[in-house]
C-alpha cells in the first residue's frame, strides 16, 4: 500500500486541531489520524511518528541488518504519516523493494541513503564545512554531506586534505572560519580534528572512520585520538557515524539562525 502522503508535521498536527475545534472536523476522523502516535506497531518495528514534532527531526531509517521488505515497509508508513522517509546504510536490494512502490524514490549511491517523498529547502544562509582526511574517508563524508542536505543545511566538501600535506587544509583556512560547525572525519590516527578544532572558532563534530591499518583497529585508535584531543570546541560521534555528526552539525548551524534571527 502507498502512502497517502499525510505530513505528521507540527503544522499539520495544529492543523488538524484546529480543524477539530472549528467543527469543519470530526474528533473520529481527527483520532484515526492521531492513534498511531506516538507509535505504531508492525511487530517486527515500532515506528516513532512522533519525532518529528518531538525533535524537529522524523525517525531515519537504519538499513544494515533489515530486510528490504522491512524497510520497505517501514517506508511505507512513513510516507502516510509523514509524507518523507529517509534510509541510510541501504544495499542495491532495498533500494530496488523500496522503488517497486516509491519510483520516485532517490538512491545516493556514494552516501548509501535513500529517499523518499519531501525535504526542506538548502537553506543558503550559513553551512556545514565537511572535511575528510583522505579519500577514503569520503563514503563516511558523503553520508554526512547528503544528510545535511536532506534536513535543509548547507554541506560545503573539503576532501583529501588530512595532515600528511598540511598546506592543503591551510589553503582552505577561510572556508572553515566561515563554516558555522565543521564536521571532521579522518581513519589513521586522526589527527585531522585536533588540526581543524585549533583553528576555526566554530564547533567541530569530529568522525573517526574505520580507515586504516591494522592498529588503527577499524577505527578504535581515531576514536581514542579524538576523544583525547586537545583542541577545545570538539565533540566525537561513533565509527563511521556520518548521519549522526550531520543531525548535530544540524542542530547547531538550525540552532545559531535562531538565535541571529531574534
Amino acid at each position: 500500500m502507498k502512502g497517502s502522503g499525510k505530513i505528521m508535521s507540527e503544522n499539520h498536527l495544529r492543523k488538524i486541531l484546529t480543524e477539530v475545534a472549528q467543527g469543519s472536523r470530526g474528533v473520529d476522523d481527527a483520532f484515526k489520524i492521531l492513534r498511531d502516535l506516538p507509535y505504531e506497531d508492525l511487530d517486527f518495528a515500532r515506528l516513532d511518528h512522533h519525532r518529528s514534532i518531538r525533535k524537529g527531526i522524523p525517525e531515519v531509517i537504519y538499513g544494515q541488518g533489515k530486510t528490504p521488505e522491512q524497510v520497505a515497509a517501514i517506508v511505507d508508513r512513513f510516507m502516510v504519516h509523514d509524507g518523507r522517509a529517509l534510509a541510510t546504510r541501504v544495499t542495491p536490494e532495498i533500494v530496488a523493494a523500496v522503488k517497486e512502490s516509491y519510483p520516485q524514490a532517490v538512491h545516493y549511491e556514494a552516501a548509501r541513503i535513500l529517499a523518499v517523498g519531501e525535504f526542506p529547502p538548502v537553506q543558503s544562509d550559513g553551512y556545514v564545512a565537511v572535511v575528510t582526511a583522505g579519500t577514503s574517508d569520503i563514503p563516511v563524508a558523503e553520508e554526512a554531506a547528503v544528510t545535511l542536505e536532506l534536513l535543509g543545511s548547507k554541506p560545503v566538501r573539503i576532501y583529501d586534505v588530512g595532515v600528511a600535506g598540511l598546506h592543503r587544509l591551510l589553503d582552505k583556512r577561510e572556508v572553515l572560519s566561515n563554516a558555522g560547525a565543521v564536521i571532521a572525519i579522518a581513519g589513521m590516527e586522526g589527527a585531522l580534528a585536533s588540526v581543524v578544532g585549533g583553528i576555526v572558532g566554530c564547533p567541530v563534530v569530529a568522525v573517526p572512520t574505520s580507515v586504516g591499518y591494522g592498529t588503527s583497529f577499524n577505527g578504535l585508535a581515531a576514536l581514542l585520538s579524538m576523544l583525547n584531543s586537545c583542541a577545545l570546541g570538539i565533540a566525537v560521534v561513533n565509527i563511521d557515524n556520518g548521519f549522526g555528526a550531520a543531525v548535530y552539525a544540524h542542530m547547531i548551524v538550525k540552532q545559531k539562525g535562531t538565535l541571529i534571527s531574534e
